[in-house]
C-alpha cells in the first residue's frame, strides 16, 4: 500500500510538472511583442470598414429630414439642445446651472488630463487589458455608458413637453402638468433655523463629495483594520492608495467622488424629491452664489 501511495504521488507530481513546463512553453512561444504594421494597421482598417458600412446604411434605413426652418414666434415644446448637449440639460434638472454647466464638465475636461499624471502603470505604457487597467477602464465605462450615454438618452426620448418625464411609448401630452413637491435636504430633515439648515447642507454637501477624506489615516496603515476589510472593495481601495500616495489618491477620488455624485443626486430627486443639498442662504445675512 506503502508503495502504491508512493507511486501515485509521483506520478501526480509528473503530471503537474509536465502541465506547468507546457504551460511555460506555450508562454514562451507567444511573442511578447508585435509590430504595429501589419497586426494592429489591418485590424484599426477592418474595423473602420465595418463602422462606416454599418452608418451608411443606417443612414440610408432611417429617414431623418430636416424640420422647418427656425420661428421665433413659435417656441417648441420641449426646447431642447443639440443630443450632444442633451447629457448636460438633463444635468441642469439636478443641479444649479453652475454647476451643471461650469463645474463638473470643466471637471472632465481636467481630470481627461490628470489621468496620465495620476493613474500610473507600474509596468509602463502598452497595457490596456481589464486584468491590467481595471480601475481606470471601469471608470471610463461607467462615466462614459452610464452617465453620459444614459442621459443623452433620458433628454431624447423620455424628455417631453415642460421637460417632463414620460416612458417610452407614453404619449407626449402638452398639457401634461406634474404639481413640484421637491424640498431642500435640510428642510426634509427636519431644519427650519438658518443656522440649521446651512449647517445640515454643508455636512450633507461634504459627505457627498468627501466620504472617502475620513479613511485616509486607515488606508495609511500597511494592513486595513478588520473591520475595515470586510467592506466590499476596501481591499482594492487601500491597494490603490499604497500605489499612488497620499497627494495622487486624494485627486482620483475627489473626481471618482465628483463623477458618483451625479447619480446619488439622481436617486435622491427620483426617490425623495430632493432639489439641493446645501441650500445658498448663510445664516449672517445675505446669499451666497450657489446651491448644491
Amino acid at each position: 500500500m506503502a508503495e502504491e501511495a508512493v507511486a501515485g504521488s509521483s506520478t501526480g507530481a509528473a503530471e503537474e510538472a509536465g502541465t506547468k513546463a507546457k504551460a511555460k512553453a506555450k508562454e514562451v512561444a507567444i511573442p511578447n511583442r508585435i509590430h504595429t504594421w501589419p497586426y494592429l494597421v489591418r485590424l484599426e482598417f477592418l474595423t473602420s470598414l465595418i463602422v462606416m458600412t454599418v452608418m451608411t446604411v443606417w443612414s440610408i434605413a432611417i429617414d431623418a429630414p430636416l424640420e422647418e426652418p427656425a420661428n421665433p414666434n413659435k417656441t417648441p415644446n420641449p426646447s431642447k439642445a443639440p443630443w450632444y448637449f442633451l447629457g448636460l440639460q438633463e444635468m441642469l434638472v439636478y443641479f444649479d446651472p453652475w454647476m451643471a454647466g461650469v463645474v463638473l464638465p470643466t471637471m472632465i475636461i481636467v481630470g481627461l488630463m490628470v489621468v496620465p499624471y495620476i493613474d500610473t502603470n507600474p509596468k509602463g505604457n502598452g497595457y490596456y487589458t481589464l486584468n491590467e487597467r481595471k480601475f481606470a477602464i471601469g471608470t471610463f465605462m461607467f462615466g462614459f455608458l452610464v452617465l453620459w450615454i444614459v442621459l443623452i438618452f433620458l433628454g431624447t426620448f423620455m424628455r417631453g413637453p415642460g421637460w417632463y418625464f414620460f416612458w417610452p411609448g407614453q404619449y407626449w401630452d402638452p398639457h401634461k402638468t406634474v404639481a413640484l413637491t421637491n424640498v431642500d435636504f435640510p428642510y426634509l430633515v427636519g431644519a427650519r433655523t438658518r443656522w440649521a439648515q446651512f449647517i445640515i447642507g454643508m455636512l450633507a454637501t461634504g459627505a457627498l463629495f468627501g466620504w472617502f477624506v475620513p479613511l485616509v489615516p486607515f488606508l495609511g496603515k500597511k494592513e486595513l483594520p478588520r473591520w475595515l476589510s470586510i467592506l466590499p472593495g476596501m481591499k482594492f481601495v487601500h491597494k490603490l492608495y499604497q500605489d499612488q500616495g497620499l497627494v495622487r489618491f486624494l485627486i482620483t477620488f475627489g473626481m471618482f467622488a465628483m463623477m458618483i455624485a451625479l447619480p446619488i443626486k439622481m436617486i435622491l430627486r427620483w426617490t425623495f424629491n430632493i432639489k439641493y443639498l446645501w441650500v445658498a442662504q448663510p445664516p449672517w445675512g445675505g446669499s451666497l452664489w450657489f446651491n448644491i
